[in-house]
């Protein structure tokens, strides 16, 4: 049997409410800056919720000229963005027909939804519209566009799991790499604001009309949120050979599902308890040594209950002093792209020694009565545990650490 190979990080790149870069992005977590406000981006005034987390100020054309946005939804964009920064961040410039070694997997949520529905709106309004636009409505499509602009000619694949998708597409591409079925994945995803999708979560009321507020006593919901992240990971001796930066391993993960419920998980959270330990298992490491968890934490009040009831599953009275935080709190749940932040923030974390805030959070409850992290701190993080708890009970824990462990 094949030993495992190791699996590193070795360049990231980030665009969400409150960073275009991934050093905007460092800034942001540790001053807790929140990208919540009201959406500009569609009229959401007859929803019960007017607050997202979207990308202001952003102007397709600093970024790509006339022609090729015409094939480009705004999820796509995102996407090209991030990933333009982690292949430089990673030294990688792949020309065409030399990208053979570099895949591609990337998550996607609701993926090109914004541009769908502006092909229907001209519809309606009896214009002819360009059959281009329903392109990014095919889940591949970010993807694809993606190795065709950098050339990765390498294994492509899409993994669409709801809110775990990205978390999902990291795994696959490491498992890839472990067993030496490619050297270098780009991995991540995207998500861009739409206004069906907006909608559909105002249907389920599960949305807060005030920004999100994870893990407290008063939250009602979550916040939806926009942006990409792409990471590349890398096999460790090939990232050692050519002399990469390295912002840490990815030790261990694990994948499964609830099978209880399409939108609500079971009220014990048994079964993220079991990911979790899974994750701990495939990672080779002890609970005690984790020291820092990036939490799913939507703000909604049966997820927030159910993930902490099944950390004090794993970690019994330990629970008590593990810091814990919600990145959504501050760059909303990005859905597709929810996973793949949130690895990047777990990372900073690593490379950093800073512990990201739960922004918002002031008073927890009878079961939310963890440290949540009100504030960033400074603090040891050699290992970060990421969870990522989506719909249909798709459940994805990733577990970062130092590369010298």
């Amino acid at each position: 049997m094949r030993d495992k190979k190791r699996v590193v990080i070795t360049g990231m790149g980030v665009i969400c409410a409150t960073a275009g870069t991934v050093g905007e992005f460092l800034a942001s977590l540790r001053d807790g800056r929140r990208g919540i406000r009201e959406v500009t981006l569609f009229d959401c005034s007859g929803y019960p919720s007017q607050m997202a987390a979207q990308i202001e100020g952003y102007d397709p054309l600093d970024f790509f000229d006339k022609k090729e946005l015409r094939r480009l939804s705004r999820v796509d964009q995102f996407v090209l963005i991030a990933a333009q920064e982690a292949l430089t961040d990673a030294e990688m410039r792949p020309q065409r027909g030399d990208g053979g070694h570099i895949g591609v997997c990337l998550g996607v949520g609701a993926g090109g939804m914004l541009s769908a529905e502006k092909y229907h709106r001209q519809l309606l309004e009896g214009k002819r519209p360009r059959p281009s636009l329903l392109l990014p409505f095919i889940p591949s499509y970010a993807t694809d566009r993606l190795a065709e602009r950098y050339h990765l000619q390498g294994l492509r694949t899409t993994i669409t799991t709801a809110c775990s998708s990205s978390a999902s597409s990291i795994a696959y591409g490491a498992e890839l790499i472990r067993w030496g079925e490619a050297d270098v994945m780009a991995c991540g995803g995207g998500e861009a604001l739409s206004e069906l999708t907006f909608g559909g979560f105002c249907s389920l009321k599960i949305m807060d009309s005030l920004p999100c507020r994870p893990f407290d006593a008063r939250r009602q919901g979550l916040s939806l949120g926009e942006g990409a992240a792409v990471l590349i990971l890398e096999e460790k001796e090939r990232a050692l050979g050519r002399g990469a930066k390295i912002y840490g391993e990815l030790l261990g993960y694990s994948l499964g599902g609830e099978s209880f419920h399409i939108t609500a998980p079971e009220e014990t959270g048994k079964e993220e308890a079991r990911i979790m330990n899974e994750a701990l298992q495939d990672a080779g490491i002890r609970p005690q040594e984790v020291d820092y968890i990036n939490a799913h934490g939507t703000g909604t009040i049966l997820n927030d209950q159910v993930e902490t009831l099944a950390i004090k599953e794993v970690w019994g009275a330990d629970a008590y002093q593990l810091p814990i935080s919600s990145t959504k709190s501050m760059i909303g749940h990005c859905l597709g792209a929810a996973g793949g932040l949130e690895a990047a923030a777990s990372l900073l974390a690593i490379h950093h020694h800073l512990i990201p805030p739960t922004a918002g959070f002031e008073q927890g409850d009878e079961v939310c009565n963890l440290d949540y992290c009100p504030q960033a701190r400074e603090g040891k993080v050699d290992i970060a545990l990421s969870n990522s708890f989506a719909f249909g009970g798709n459940c994805t824990t990733l577990i970062f650490g130092k590369e010298d462990l």
